[in-house]
């Protein structure tokens, strides 16, 4: 089931690249949070990505967004990967079971065992406000688009 615009966004509890659990619902009444989902570490594509959210990450702050990336790599993978690129939000780890939170938001590939490349904005209050993705697996997200989608949360 794809989770869409308007619905409350499923709660989760995962570890992050440290090791420290980390629930969605923990951010309700605080702060929006972006849920950005990527098929791997150590790949060119969503290092991009992740980068780029760590060097625009004040525009995130400015819009009290809560950056939250997810992967089905494993947890120690993610610490290692989190060292290397330096950034500044957590890396969750949806490996076991396996892609059970990439599930729930529609958004896993089960024919290579991966998330796809899909954000999902969800507000304070814990309804999903946007929704976006890449055309492709190889291809990275409109970088614009997170700014625009920030205008949903008012």
């Amino acid at each position: 089931m794809t989770v869409e615009t308007g619905q409350d966004a499923p709660d989760f509890e995962l570890k992050d690249h440290a090791g420290d659990a980390v629930t969605l619902s923990s951010f309700r009444g605080r702060s929006a949070v972006a849920l950005v989902f990527f098929p791997f570490a150590f790949t060119g594509v969503c290092e991009g990505e992740l980068c780029h959210l760590r060097d625009d990450h004040a525009d995130f702050d400015a819009a009290g967004v809560q950056v939250l990336a997810i992967s089905c790599d494993p947890r120690p993978a993610l610490g290692r990967w989190a060292e290397e690129i330096g950034v500044p939000y957590p890396l969750l780890s949806d490996f076991w079971p396996h892609g059970e939170v990439a599930r729930a938001y529609g958004v896993f590939n089960e024919a290579l065992g991966c998330a796809n490349r899909v954000t999902i904005l969800v507000d304070a209050d814990g309804l999903v406000v946007d929704r976006f993705e890449s055309a492709g697996l190889g291809e990275p997200r409109d970088a614009a688009r997170y700014r625009a989608a920030f205008a949903a949360l008012g």
